[in-house]
């Protein structure tokens, strides 16, 4: 099952062996990277290796990919690069590998990422054998939980598979390695994506034929292939031959094992549908009988800032920031800033309440960490010049984001900008 690109995952992290460990009497030079303090090498690649290290400052472990800046500036990946930091920046999921920050120096790029001790789920499998219907269940559960998360940001992985599906130390599920997930830029004007990508194993028939193809139900149909891998120990496509492989995925040619049951049979076969506009969708799954056994939703931690800016300074290019809280001039006067706001926020969905020139905005809708609540205020900075700060009180940061931006078009005429400036003003 792809062994050696199973050991290539850029964040395939395990244990340092205890071969590492030096013998008594000899002397060990430790690398530092900023506050970290790197060790033993846990996977290597091509163009990056990853590294398991110690945060000096707090103790807690944690994976560093180190990435040559010259071989991907030789080979023009740049741009891949960036795509996967900025995707893992701002999917922050439960089931999602966390990415902590970036640093750089003069010759390498030093991606600091959530360790997950637990091992890949390809090595669970490749131990013991197909899983009970109830584990797989669990971890199928967990998957389309952030796949799901993942595409409500426009972000398709599509590389899905279990060498990419890590377990930290309490056997929570981590999706890993968006090297050649999709960000909406790379839709064209079809609605649809073209690059051809991932293990042949677990890619949908529609990629394969190289006529476009949605990235969320390539997403699906990947999911399907690790569910059947999960609960058989074997993959439902395998073929020495790659004709005959790509000629079995395209008609979805495969047998189920007897131990399968009836009704996680019946929702293999709609996910595995070589017809993408029939096949079943996450809305449709989520609400399967066999799918909702034992379902937990997924606990979000508290939203944190999320921000761009250090992958601004390792690559020196310019990208927007997206923050809790930002914040815009006007030169006119407070209660009229208060009621434009309010006149604009109302056709947003959102209830307004003010009171001393504090506005609290809440949303009608409810978003993926409940309700968009947003609290505006407006202070004097100067004679005839007023700052209005938005600060995001609950609900989902890029979401917040999203809302400033619509909020932004609609508050053109009382925004201030200097007259050598003809930008507008930027969520900062």
């Amino acid at each position: 099952m792809q062994t050696q690109a199973r050991r290539m995952s850029s964040t395939a992290l395990t244990f340092p062996s205890s071969s590492s460990i030096a013998a008594v009497g000899t002397p060990v030079t430790r690398t530092r990277v900023g506050k970290y303090e790197l060790g033993n090498t846990l996977g290597e690649g091509s163009f990056a290796k990853v590294k398991y290290a110690t945060n000096l400052t707090s103790g807690e472990s944690v994976a560093i990919k180190i990435i040559d800046r010259d071989r991907i500036l030789r080979h023009k990946m740049v741009e891949g690069i960036k795509r996967e930091i900025s995707t893992m920046k701002l999917i922050k999921h439960p089931n999602v590998i966390r990415i902590f920050e970036v640093l750089a120096s003069k010759t390498k790029i030093y991606i600091v990422l959530e360790y997950a001790n637990g091992g890949e789920l390809f090595d669970k499998i490749a131990r013991h054998g197909r899983l009970k219907e109830d584990e797989a269940r669990g971890y199928f559960q967990q998957l389309i939980n952030a796949v799901d998360y993942c595409h409500s940001r426009g972000v398709y992985h599509r590389d899905l598979k279990p060498e990419n599906l890590l377990l930290d130390s309490f056997g929570i599920l981590k999706v890993s390695d968006f090297g050649l997930s999709a960000l909406p830029k790379q839709v064209r004007e079809d609605g649809l994506l073209h690059t051809a990508c991932g293990t042949p194993n677990y890619v949908a028939p529609e990629v394969l034929a190289d006529k476009g193809y949605n990235g969320t139900s390539a997403d699906v149909w990947s999911c399907g292939v690790i569910l059947f891998v999960l609960m058989a120990g074997y993959l439902p496509f395998d073929e020495p031959n790659l004709t005959v492989l790509y000629r079995r995925i395209q008609k979805a040619s495969f047998a189920f094992p007897s131990w399968f049951s009836s009704s996680s049979k019946k929702l293999i076969k709609r996910i595995l549908d070589p017809n993408p506009v029939t096949r079943i969708t996450i809305p449709e799954i989520l609400k399967n009988d066999w799918f909702k056994k034992g379902y937990k939703p997924p606990h979000f931690q508290p939203d944190e800032d999320v921000t761009l800016d250090d992958v601004d300074a390792v690559f020196n290019d310019s990208e927007n920031l997206v923050k809790r809280e930002t914040c815009f001039t006007s030169k006119c006067p407070a209660n009229e800033i208060m009621s434009k706001i309010e006149e604009t926020a109302k056709p947003l969905g959102f209830n307004v309440q003010k009171r001393n020139y504090k506005i609290k905005l809440q949303g009608d809708k409810t978003g993926r960490k409940g309700h968009l609540s947003v609290a505006t205020e407006v202070f004097e900075v100067a004679p005839s010049l007023h700052m209005v700060q938005l600060r995001k009180t609950g609900g989902d940061t890029l979401e917040f984001h999203k809302f400033y931006k619509n909020l932004n078009s609609g508050l053109k005429d009382i925004v201030w900008t200097s007259e050598q400036s003809n930008e507008e003003p930027k969520v900062a």
